[in-house]
Order: structure tokens, then C-alpha cells, then sequence
């Protein structure tokens, strides 16, 4: 009977043992996806931040060069603001067909690496 009694004491000890390292497990994998996550996040505001400064001071430039060409600088500033309301205007327009499924997939695949 004692065995029996000691027997029962090491599987509770043993099933204790296994419900915490298994805990710990799954609280480290949700710590590790979500690391990921906000590092892959931030790299992308980052990339964004950088992308913007310089779609600015490239269409800066592309103005200036316009408007010495046509030898109206506001003429040159009007083509670039026009090129880049085309562009806006397109994002717009596609971005329930290309740009949310893209984020929606690139989160997607992030979370289940």
C-alpha cells in the first residue's frame, strides 16, 4: 500500500512538473512571436519614417528641376504635385485589393514564424 501511496505521489509530482514547463513553454513562444512582431513593426516605421524624408526631398528636387526647365518654379511644384496626387489617388483605389492583404498576409506570416 505504501508504494502504491508513494507511486501516486511522484505521478502527481511528475504531472506538476510537466504543467509548468509546459506553461513556461508557451509563455516563452508568445513572448518570442511577440518580440517578432514589434521588432518587425518597428523596422517598418522606421523603413516608412526614411521613405517618406526621402519621396520629400526627392520630389523637392524633381520640382526644382522642373521648374528651371520650364523656367516656372511654381509650374514645376504643380507637375509634382500632380504626379504625387496620382499616385495617392491609386493607393486609394487599390488598397483593398493589394495594400490591406499585404499588411493583413506580412502580419499574418510574422505571427506564425
Amino acid at each position: 500500500m505504501e508504494s502504491l501511496k508513494q507511486s501516486a505521489e511522484k505521478f502527481t509530482e511528475s504531472i506538476t512538473n510537466y504543467a509548468e514547463t509546459y506553461y513556461k513553454l508557451t509563455v516563452l513562444k508568445a513572448a518570442d512571436k511577440a518580440t517578432g512582431i514589434a521588432s518587425a513593426s518597428l523596422s517598418a516605421v522606421v523603413v516608412l519614417l526614411l521613405g517618406i524624408f526621402v519621396l520629400f526631398f526627392l520630389g523637392f528636387a524633381l520640382a526644382l528641376w522642373l521648374g528651371d526647365l520650364l523656367n516656372s518654379p511654381a509650374a514645376g511644384h504643380l507637375i509634382v504635385a500632380i504626379i504625387f496626387l496620382v499616385i495617392i489617388v491609386t493607393v486609394v483605389i487599390l488598397r483593398k485589393k493589394i495594400v490591406f492583404p499585404y499588411i493583413r498576409n506580412t502580419i499574418i506570416r510574422k505571427m506564425y514564424e
